[in-house]
């Protein structure tokens, strides 16, 4: 069901959207947790460090697609918002077409590049194999995961934040069955882990493009409109691209962390691996609340409805920071105990390295998730220069004090300190543009 969110008490409308964004997520997350989850408990630790290794470089292909994604919606969202809806058809349209061409180019970048990226990011020899074979896989999927992103932008550009939920909720839950499944009797190993995830993925995106069709067929525009419009497509440019740089190199330095936690040998990285899935899991969730706040802040741009953005940052952070006590909490005292699911025949030091890293990273998740709310609003109003400042600051710091620190405590507590202090400055940065942008369409 499409949803105004140009109407309505702003925090209200923000609850009832984005809950079932956080719930989406939660979802989607577990098809990595799944995958981690079961090569932990059911083939090894090495195979736990596999896919954790390759899950850094399938970053780099998902930050396309979030970009993809983000471009579309945000501008469905305010096509939406202003009542153009023959525009918004084609602007899905074009989305489409420019997404699949470049999930091709991508595809024949990941099947000749994967194995010299891990050679480059010291992946050693008794993980490499594993790793190299999950990533062939995982590329063949690309499709799948860029058309369900597509897909799901739409939904949220349209105010309908629970179709998708519905979906991940059951592929999600199918996954890891399959997971199971392939790995304890068919013995497939990691790429029965693999493999399932393909499968999942596969079924939800052809069921989530065939529902946004229909969703689309029923909204009525006054004229036939084309399938492909380049002015449009530039406008779904401006978002995507500073979207995609963001997102890629927010993966490129996760895997030049990956390279320095490499050389800490596999049970470091088995550590890592099970609690980096824990962390991604809080903090996409916030990532995805501030996703749809874009979309709030998009359709109200598109509306003239200045002063709700200003009502709808307040109401974001409410949000956010009533999600961080319990994740805070539950990591903090019960971080072993989660770790543990992903360890059966893990090492004493893997299970130390994963709870050392959540003890000191989830405390700040209060910082970090205020940075997303602040970029919800800046990429709502295409305010992308001051979106990609804050973003590539936070990055650079992150990966140059991972160096600087690992080397002076020749540890890997070290690396995970470099997080607090990125996420902490690039939030003071977020917060400040978004004061600054604010200016110009809200009234104090």
């Amino acid at each position: 069901m499409n949803k105004d969110l140009t109407v309505g008490k702003p925090e209200t409308v923000l609850w009832r959207f984005c809950l079932p964004l956080f719930g989406s997520i939660l979802f989607q997350q577990l098809y990595n947790i799944a995958d981690s989850l079961v090569a932990g408990r059911f083939i090894g630790e090495n195979a736990l460090a596999a896919v954790g290794n390759s899950y850094e470089i399938t970053l780099i292909f998902i930050a396309f697609a979030f970009g993809c994604n983000m471009g579309c919606s945000v501008l469905v969202s305010q096509l939406f918002g202003a009542r153009q809806y023959g525009k918004l058809k084609t602007a899905v349209s074009t989305a489409y077409i420019f997404s699949g061409a470049l999930c091709a180019v991508l595809m024949l970048a990941g099947l000749f590049g994967c194995s010299p990226l891990l050679h480059l990011i010291r992946t050693p020899e008794d993980v490499f194999a594993d790793s190299a074979l999950y990533l062939d896989i995982y590329i063949w999927g690309l499709p799948f995961v860029f058309f369900y992103n597509i897909a799901t932008g739409i939904f949220s550009a349209l105010g309908d934040s629970k179709t998708p939920f519905y979906f991940l909720a059951v592929s999600s839950t199918a996954n890891i069955a399959v997971d199971i499944l392939f790995v304890t009797v068919f013995d497939m190993g990691v790429a029965g882990v693999a493999w399932a995830t393909f499968l999942c993925q596969g079924i939800s995106c052809v069921l989530a493009v065939l529902v946004v069709q229909l969703r689309l067929k029923k909204i009525q525009a006054q004229q036939k409109m084309p399938l492909f419009d380049k002015a449009l497509l530039k406008r779904i440019l401006v978002i995507a691209i500073p979207s995609i740089l963001q997102q890629s190199f927010v993966s490129v330095g996760n895997i030049l962390i990956q390279g320095i936690i490499n050389g800490f040998g596999a049970s470091v990285m088995a550590g890592y691996s099970a609690a980096v899935k824990l962390n991604n899991m809080v903090v996409s969730s916030f990532t995805t609340i501030g996703n749809g706040i874009s979309n709030f802040t998009a359709q109200n741009l598109g509306a003239n409805q200045y002063g709700r953005i200003k009502e709808g940052f307040k109401a974001g952070l409410k949000i956010v920071w009533c999600l961080c006590v319990p994740f805070c909490l539950l990591y903090v005292f019960g971080g072993k105990y989660l770790l543990l699911l992903f360890m059966e025949q893990s090492s004493a030091a893997a299970l130390l390295t994963g709870m050392q890293f959540l003890w000191i990273l989830s405390p700040f998740y209060f910082a970090v998730s205020a940075k997303l709310v602040a970029d919800g609003i800046l990429r709502g109003v295409s305010a992308m220069r001051q979106f990609m400042a804050a973003t590539f600051i936070d990055l650079i710091l992150r990966v140059v004090l991972a160096f600087i620190l690992s080397g002076w405590t020749n540890s890997a507590i070290g690396i995970w300190c470099a997080w607090p202090i990125g996420w902490t400055i690039a939030m003071g940065l977020s917060i400040f543009f978004y004061r600054q942008t604010s200016k110009k369409y809200v009234a104090d």
